[in-house]
């Protein structure tokens, strides 16, 4: 997307990342901090977040909250308690973005460890509606909130178990979710397709593939600040291909 967007384009809102610690999750809450958000970093990696937040705070960005959650343990009372806790200290919540995901294992389908199944399913869509579902009170209250999820172009292929299920759910969430708010038209919900690019997902995936060819998290960023910012009311429901 050949987006630009102004330095104040998201001063004073509230954002929470997901995955917030590295990759996608970790560019997408920096380019929400520069352009002027107060951004949650959730994640379930507490160093990881810390040095976001250190870069944050480091490029002149207003000052995150960092909240550590391990998404492969917690309960819907955790995700409540979260939001009780964003409106406790900072009041609103304006701004969802999902960018945290598992891999979880690629194998054909008879092939495939239940468990590591229902863990990756759990991970990527059972927690995702969890934590939407919360957050939904929340961000009613805002005049214009935003909620993006992550999706990605594998979820009809072989062998992409869980993960690939896990994320054809995402695409239908964000539709439905977007559908059931249109009417009341302070919540906008759409979902990005990233493409191919250069996170710890991929290499997990194609370890006999050289990265350094494929676009940086960084790349792909642009789709994100669009989709959160008032230059983006008119989009919901829609699905955008980043690459």
């Amino acid at each position: 997307m050949n987006y630009t967007a102004t330095t104040d384009l998201l001063k004073d809102r509230v954002i929470l990342v997901t995955g917030a610690g590295s990759c996608i999750g970790a560019a997408v809450a920096k380019s929400y901090a520069i352009h002027g958000a107060t951004v949650i970093l959730l994640d379930k990696n507490i160093s990881d977040l810390e040095q976001v937040y250190d870069e944050i705070i480091g490029s002149g960005g207003p000052t995150p909250a960092i909240y550590p959650l391990n998404f492969g343990g917690a309960s819907i009372d955790d995700y409540d308690m979260l939001v009780t806790r964003i409106y406790d200290k900072l009041n609103h919540l304006d701004g969802l973005a999902h960018c945290a995901a598992s891999i979880g294992q690629l194998a054909p389908v008879q092939y495939q460890d239940p468990l590591i199944w229902l863990a990756t399913i759990h991970i990527n869509l059972i927690s995702t509606y969890f934590l939407t579902r919360s957050c939904l009170s929340l961000m009613e209250k805002s005049d214009k909130s935003s909620i993006i999820f992550t999706t990605d172009n594998h979820n009809n292929k072989a062998y992409w178990a869980g993960y690939g299920i896990s994320k054809a759910g995402i695409a239908a969430l964000s539709n439905q979710l977007a559908d059931e708010l249109e009417s009341g038209g302070c919540i906008r919900v759409n979902c990005i397709d990233p493409g191919t690019v250069r996170t710890k997902l991929h290499v997990q995936t194609y370890p006999a593939v050289d990265p350094w060819g494929l676009l940086a998290s960084e790349d792909v960023v642009s789709n994100y600040v669009y989709l959160m910012g008032d230059d983006s009311l008119f989009i919901n429901g829609r699905m955008i291909k980043a690459q």
